[in-house]
Order: structure tokens, then C-alpha cells, then sequence
């Protein structure tokens, strides 16, 4: 088993608070888009449109993108697990529970990524990051508040769904690290264009798109944002973040989440925020201070000068 405790740096952390905003906006994106918009065909939109944009971007960088054989089985297999698994579940999900119980659930992706790279023999799980783990989820839960308990009373199997995208996240983020060396504007491009290939046949055959009206102007820019925001930028920052710091660290994206929309929601729309969302984001904080672990070094290391 490899090394433990991959540490990450102040720009992992960086990048990995703007993801959080880019992936904070796709719950609200989709809440918009899939009432004009099938499951379906909302996910082969949001894939296909990204994948467009970043083939745009590859050929503006004078960037060749050639994969053989092998590397089109790995694009295709990411897709599955990260893209076409997860999102179709999630908006199914989504028709019947609102999007706080949705993100609360996604904030279990840490926990599955954790266990299934242990269980690959790809990362050690120390117990000071299962500590931070547990108290960033408890602190998401917290920051949600009641809002969480919108869709309890719907059909299981519309939280089952949202439940069963956390656990091909976590899955997703273990097997994405055999991308580790490859460019994540690359790597985006080639999860995105594999995903598109494989769920425009179920579109086509499930949904017949053709048939559908029109969507209006919020659900047609609800799909835009979703791909070109929270999807072909938020893949590359992903995959970058992936790659120098772990599945487990990037999975940490989806505590994080939340705590982006509501701020979002604060500075731009002039939102109220609750004395119990401060609490909550001071766990959040909490659970990411303890599983990045430099404050508890400092600390031991005062108390050994002082002995």
C-alpha cells in the first residue's frame, strides 16, 4: 500500500475551494434544467456541450488529443463511473427530493472514496482524516439544517439513487488516479467525449429528445451553466487536484459544496445567513483543519519544545 496521508498544498486548497463553486452551482443548474429537461438528456447535454468546448480548447492550444486503444477503455470506464452513473442518478434523485437532502447525501462521496481506496490498496486511511471526515460531515449536516429534511418522505429509491452516485464518485476518484501524469485538460477531454458515446444511445432510445418541446430560456441556461461551468471547467480542475493530492483529498469537495452556495448566495443575492450555517461552517473548517493536519503538528511540535 502506498504512502499515507497525502498532504495538500495551499494551492490543492485552493483549487479545491473553487471547484466547490463551480459544483455548488451544478445542484441549482440541475433543479432548473430537469424540469423542462429528462434525466437523460440533460446528462447528454451537459456531457456533450462540455466535451465540445474542450476539444475547442485542446485545438486552440495546438494540443493534439490521439488516445490509443487502451486509454479509450480507461476514458470510457471513468465516464461510466464518473459522469453517466452519478449524474443520472442524481437528477433522478432530484425529481423527487430537494437539493439540500441531495447535497447532505453527495457529502458522503469522502467517506466512500476513503474506504474504496483503502480496500484497492491505492491510499492508507489514517484516523486523524476519518476524524475529519466524520466532523465535516456532521458540520455539512448542520449548515444544511432543515432543509436536509426536504424529500424524507419521498420513495427511497430516489435517495438510494443520489446514494449510489456517492458511492461511484468515490469509486471515480480512486480509479482517476491512473490519469496522475497525463495533462487534466486531457484527461477532462477524453472522460467527457467517452461519456457522451455512451448515453447517446439510452437518450435516443429513452427519452427520444426529438419529441420533447422546447425548453425556455431558464432551463436552456440552466444546461449551459451545467456544462460549461460545472462541468468542462470544474473536470480539469478536478483531475488537476487529483492528481497531486489524492481520491480521498478531492472527494473533500462535497463538504465544501454547501458552504459555497450559501456563501454565493450572501455576497450576490444578499441572502440572510443563520447563526446555525456559522456553526456549521466552523465544523466544516474544523474537519478540514484536522484532516489536513499542519495545526495538530504545530501544536505537538510547541508541546515537544516545551518539554
Amino acid at each position: 500500500m502506498p504512502p499515507a496521508d497525502t498532504r495538500m498544498t495551499a494551492l490543492d486548497w485552493l483549487l479545491l475551494l473553487a471547484l466547490s463553486l463551480l459544483w455548488g452551482c451544478s445542484f441549482l443548474f440541475g433543479r432548473v434544467a430537469v424540469a423542462e429537461v429528462p434525466p437523460l438528456t440533460l446528462v447528454l447535454a451537459r456531457v456533450g456541450i462540455a466535451a465540445l468546448a474542450l476539444h475547442l480548447v485542446l485545438r486552440a492550444a495546438g494540443i493534439r488529443f490521439a488516445p490509443d486503444r487502451a486509454r479509450c477503455r480507461d476514458y470510457a470506464l471513468m465516464g461510466l463511473l464518473n459522469n453517466l452513473v452519478p449524474f443520472g442518478l442524481i437528477f433522478f434523485g432530484q425529481l423527487e427530493i430537494g437539493a439540500g437532502l441531495a447535497a447532505v447525501i453527495n457529502g458522503m462521496t469522502p467517506f466512500w472514496s476513503a474506504l474504496i481506496a483503502r480496500a484497492a490498496g491505492a491510499e492508507r486511511l489514517p484516523l486523524r482524516k476519518a476524524v475529519g471526515v466524520i466532523l465535516g460531515f456532521c458540520g455539512l449536516a448542520v449548515t444544511v439544517g432543515p432543509a436536509a429534511l426536504d424529500g424524507l418522505d419521498a420513495p427511497l429509491i430516489a435517495q438510494v439513487a443520489v446514494i449510489g452516485a456517492t458511492i461511484s464518485y468515490g469509486a471515480a476518484s480512486v480509479f482517476g488516479r491512473r490519469f496522475a501524469r497525463q495533462q487534466p485538460l486531457v484527461t477532462a477531454t477524453g472522460q467527457l467525449s467517452a461519456s457522451t458515446v455512451l448515453v447517446l444511445p439510452l437518450a435516443l432510445a429513452v427519452d427520444t429528445p426529438w419529441m420533447l418541446p422546447m425548453p425556455g430560456p431558464a432551463a436552456l441556461g440552466a444546461v449551459l451553466g451545467l456544462a460549461l461551468i460545472s462541468t468542462a471547467l470544474a473536470y480539469i480542475l478536478f483531475f488537476r487536484v487529483l492528481a497531486s493530492a489524492g481520491a480521498t483529498n478531492v472527494a473533500l469537495v462535497t463538504l465544501l459544496i454547501p458552504v459555497s452556495a450559501i456563501a454565493l448566495g450572501a455576497v450576490v443575492l444578499g441572502e440572510t445567513v443563520e447563526p446555525r450555517q456559522i456553526g456549521g461552517m466552523a465544523m466544516i473548517a474544523l474537519g478540514l483543519a484536522v484532516i489536513d493536519g499542519r495545526l495538530l503538528d504545530l501544536r505537538a511540535d510547541r508541546r515537544t519544545a516545551r518539554g
